[in-house]
């Protein structure tokens, strides 16, 4: 399967595509989200998308939210994954020789703690981690690190001289995989994402949650969203977690008559965090 993601070889997408996907996924590198929605929506080659939703540190990332609801493309599962943080440099390159670390803004605030123990080394933003590592082999960067996954140093060959760096040991963030074409729920289905729109009166929202909590759902996110032809009225996102299909689609049913754009986009299998 061809793959669309957002970044470049090596990038933590191109780990979680393959986590999901399998090992033998080919990558479709995008500059941005907008450009790998585009592409699962219109590249015929391209047979879905892998997008970065949210982070358990840094929270969720808004704007891909409105690009999956505006572009009518379907979710049909989820991947989480642990972002661990390495230092890299040429081989031969020790601690000692570092002068300065280049890596995304990101990656940098991540991995402070240990980089404020080399106050000496000048640090370089950059706009992906894979790509630093792949600057620091194509134009061999004696005296450069690079701070990027795992993956990045085994295709650049280059050394990891310090893993593990970030500062919070639990970070994860957890994908989307986006296709044009919904999929059929799997028997075990236990997890579903939906749009919905209420009305502005008095309650609307809070007789929602009701419902849904009634019917044995948990509401494990719940995200508002202005809209903008409307001043001050929002549409939500949610994802919904159940033992039990027919308690969601018990639940959709309750829900229907007190909401307006109710959209399902997608039921699937809630990913695992270890």
């Amino acid at each position: 399967m061809k793959i669309a993601i957002q970044g470049f070889e090596g990038s933590f997408h191109q780990v979680a595509a393959q986590g999901y996907f399998g090992k033998q996924t080919e990558i479709e590198a995008c500059a941005t989200f907008s450009d790998l929605v585009r592409r699962v929506k219109k590249q015929p080659d391209v047979d879905a998308g892998m997008m970065a939703i949210e982070n358990s540190i840094a929270g969720s990332i808004l704007p891909n939210y409105s690009l999956i609801k505006n572009s009518g493309l379907h979710v049909t599962g989820e991947q989480y994954l642990q972002i661990n943080q390495h230092l890299m440099v040429l081989p031969g390159q020790t601690m000692e020789d570092i002068r300065e670390v280049h890596s995304h803004p990101m990656a940098l605030l991540q991995c402070i703690d240990f980089l404020e123990k080399y106050p000496h080394i000048k640090l370089v933003e950059t706009e992906d981690t894979a790509l630093s590592a792949k600057h620091v082999r194509q134009k061999k960067l004696k005296s450069v690190a690079a701070i990027a996954g795992k993956l990045a140093a085994e295709i650049f060959e280059l050394d990891i001289i310090a893993p593990n760096i970030q500062t919070n040991k639990n970070n994860y963030t957890r994908f989307l995989a986006i296709s044009r074409t919904p999929v059929m729920a799997a028997p075990d289905a236990n997890k579903a994402s939906v749009y919905f729109q209420t009305s502005h009166a008095h309650g609307a929202l809070a007789k929602v949650l009701t419902k849904i909590a009634d019917s044995s759902i948990n509401l494990s996110k719940l995200q508002s969203f202005p809209i903008p032809a409307k001043e001050w009225n929002y549409y939500f996102y949610a994802d919904m977690e159940f033992d039990n299909k027919a308690h969601f689609e018990k639940a959709l049913a309750k829900i229907e008559a007190l909401t307006e754009h109710l959209t399902v986009l997608g039921i699937y299998k809630k990913g695992k965090t270890h």
